[in-house]
Formats: structure tokens, C-alpha cells, sequence
């Protein structure tokens, strides 16, 4: 574990034991150290941009209500990505159930962009041309990844996106390291294939 991390961790420590005494101005530090990288992590489960940031601010509210609950056996913030992957389970089912009555198509590509957060900007120097290959890149990277199985993505997003030890994504996931490893790698694997179609077009 690096320096940062274990500063970052002494951080939430310190307003975990703040927020377990009545403050509540540190679950506010809180949510404002965490949220942003777990709406990434909802966000990459369900696909859906309005969705993360209900899952969120739903998994906060219960992180709130169970923070006696929290042993301290992990990083607090691996204790609230779990929360967040167990809901955003929960909303993508639900998503794919409402989404399977109405008959909407899911591969709609203008709903899809409506749905994305923003990308950040390119730097001054990139043509337009550059910036319009690089947003297709990125589309394509995310569908690859939106095309995996549940599973698959979860171990992908949990490591290679959000950087999680094996350790860590095992203890959310209720999996052996092993396991873990197996997921991750076949998961790299698939979206390395989906890539190598996805991108023949471009070059």
C-alpha cells in the first residue's frame, strides 16, 4: 500500500471516528472525498449516468445508517464500494427488466451519448480530427467493457479502472484472490478481441 493511500486512509479513519461521535460535518468529508470515484464505479456497472449518482447517493445514505456496523476490518472506502457494487447490481436489473417491458433499444447511440458523462477536454494542440478519433476510442473502450458479463466487468472496473488490490476486490466480492485473477483475466481478454473489431474501422 502506497504512502498516499495510507494517508488517505488514516484521513477517512479519523472521520469515521468523528462521524460515529455526532458529527456530522465529517461524513460530509466523507462523501466529498469518495463520491466522485464511486460514481465512476457505478457508472461503468449500470451504464447509466443518472443512475450512478442515485445509486450513491442511496449506498451514502446507508453507509451513514450501518457506520457502527463498519469494524474497520478494510479501508472505509473499500466497505462503501461494496455498498455501492451490491446497489448498482440491484439497479441494473432493474434497468434491464424496466428496459425489456418497453422494448427500448439499449444500442440507440444517441441515448447513449445523452447518458455519458462528459469527457474531458483535449488539450489546446489536438486538431479536431485528433479529439474525434479519441472520443470514438473511448466510446468503443466503453461498450466493449458494458459488454461483458456482470461479473467480468466487476473485477475489470474494480481493478483496472478504480485500481483496487486483489485482496480488497475478493473481500467485495466475496471471491478468492485466485478467482479474482481468473475474472480479470478473462475479462481483459474479451475486451482486448472486442477492441481489436471495434477499432478495424479506424485506422
Amino acid at each position: 500500500m502506497s504512502d498516499e493511500t495510507n494517508i488517505g486512509a488514516d484521513a477517512d479513519e479519523e472521520l469515521v471516528a468523528r462521524c460515529r461521535g455526532g458529527d456530522v460535518e465529517a461524513f460530509e468529508g466523507l462523501v466529498r472525498r469518495h463520491e466522485k470515484r464511486m460514481i465512476n464505479v457505478a457508472y461503468r456497472i449500470t451504464g447509466n449516468f443518472d443512475d450512478a449518482c442515485e445509486v450513491v447517493q442511496d449506498a451514502f445514505v446507508s453507509a451513514y445508517r450501518n457506520l457502527k456496523k463498519f469494524r474497520g476490518g478494510s479501508r472505509f472506502s473499500t466497505w462503501l464500494c461494496s455498498i455501492v457494487l451490491n446497489l448498482s447490481r440491484n439497479r441494473l436489473r432493474q434497468s434491464m427488466t424496466r428496459a425489456g417491458r418497453e422494448a427500448v433499444s439499449i444500442g440507440n447511440p444517441s441515448s447513449a451519448e445523452a447518458e455519458s458523462p462528459a469527457l474531458e477536454p483535449a488539450s489546446e494542440g489536438a486538431s479536431p480530427l485528433a479529439e474525434l478519433e479519441l472520443k470514438e476510442v473511448r466510446e468503443k473502450v466503453k461498450r466493449c467493457l458494458e459488454a461483458l458479463e456482470a461479473e467480468f466487468r466487476e473485477a475489470m472496473v474494480l481493478r483496472d479502472v478504480q485500481g483496487f488490490s486483489y485482496a480488497e476486490i475478493g473481500g467485495m466480492l466475496g471471491l478468492a484472490e485466485g478467482t479474482v485473477k481468473s475474472r480479470l483475466h478473462r475479462a481483459r481478454e474479451s475486451v482486448r478481441e472486442c477492441l481489436k473489431r471495434a477499432l478495424g474501422g479506424l485506422g
